[in-house]
């Protein structure tokens, strides 16, 4: 982990220790964490944890990060849609006096230091353009300014990601995928199509993925979504679908008591695989989870909010390809920012 990356997320943690506990909690009690929600160990765990125990301290400053973020995505959701709103065609990258202005806007309506907090809290720990005016906010604001984390004894844990790498972490992801391809045997591999890269870590604007000048002498490999052999037996990961956005009717997980003739709804997909019959997807939801990522594409590809990808992959039959309602196809590093 970088520096700047290692600083983002003390920011996240300090944030998390500002907000009042009983917001935290009130959050918190409303996830559903039992065994058979599809939530990571790494992520459920210390949620459950803080459930059970309702230590705001001890998750705010020992908690793994994904469930640290995941929790202030979830308190950040509202009052981010309200600062979006007030920043209006600012909101892809705000400038302080901008960024000001839309939250004195939020709390004039309403909104909390604890949803304020929340926001720039959030905004800094994905590293979004605006995140240096989030700070410099926190920091001229009184009412906002951040609490300095405790000294807390935390032990090791087995769901504490360890810090690799990154060199060495993408090395180990090669060896992996050439060792499913001998296995699996002779596939038709399409060649990976060069592109430019950013001259940057990611960077995410506070609704989007910003537009980045790119080093036109550094290329980046898109990335092949790697399915279980199950899932290559049945779809093709290299249909020229993979990576676009399609419109599809998603079956649900369950079936609603209210409506139980209702058995799927349409809704944005990210195909990841593709046969004559059937697609492979991940489906774009409007409403966060653990489960679930920012859709950095959602404002280029034409969809009017924020939205959130899900980790779960599903199959969904098709008539008919040619029909499919297609909104777009990912860039190649929004791809890879979601594999």
């Amino acid at each position: 982990m970088t520096a700047s990356a290692s600083n983002a997320i003390e920011m996240a943690r300090r944030a998390m220790l500002k907000i009042d506990d009983d917001v935290i909690l009130e959050a918190v009690d409303g996830l559903d964490l039992r065994g058979h929600a599809k939530i990571s160990a790494v992520v459920g765990m210390p949620l459950r944890n803080l459930q059970q125990r309702r230590d705001v301290t001890t998750f705010a400053t020992s908690a793994p990060v994904p469930a640290l973020q995941a929790l202030l995505e979830l308190l950040a959701l509202a009052p981010l849609e309200k600062v979006i709103e007030a920043l209006g065609e600012h909101a892809d990258a705000p400038n302080l006096e901008q960024l000001r202005t839309a939250v004195d806007v939020v709390r004039a309506n309403g909104a909390t230091v604890n949803d304020v907090v929340a926001v720039l809290g959030f905004a800094i720990s994905e590293g979004f353009p605006a995140a240096p005016s989030c700070r410099q906010l926190l920091t001229d604001v009184p009412e906002y300014e951040l609490p300095e984390l405790p000294d807390v004894e935390s032990s090791p844990s087995l769901l504490t990601p360890k810090e690799t790498d990154p060199q060495v972490r993408e090395q180990r992801r090669l060896r992996r995928e050439l060792e499913k391809q001998r296995k699996r045997g002779p596939s038709s591999v399409r060649p990976s199509r060069p592109v430019k890269a950013k001259p940057s870590p990611k960077t995410a604007s506070l609704v989007t993925s910003p537009t980045v000048e790119e080093s036109p002498s550094t290329v980046v490999e898109r990335r092949r979504v790697l399915l279980t052999p199950s899932e290559i037996e049945r779809f093709d990961p290299d249909d020229v679908l993979t990576g676009t956005v399609v419109i599809a009717e998603v079956p649900f997980d369950s079936t609603d008591p209210s409506v139980p003739e209702q058995k799927a709804k349409e809704r944005p997909s990210l195909v990841v695989g593709a046969s004559d019959s059937a697609l492979l997807v991940r489906p774009i939801y409007s409403n966060p989870s653990p489960t679930r990522v920012t859709f950095g594409a959602w404002r280029r590809l034409g969809l009017d909010h924020v939205c959130y990808v899900d980790d779960a992959r599903v199959v969904v039959p098709v008539t008919s390809v040619d029909s499919l309602e297609r909104l777009g196809r990912l860039s190649d590093q929004e791809w890879n920012a979601l594999l």
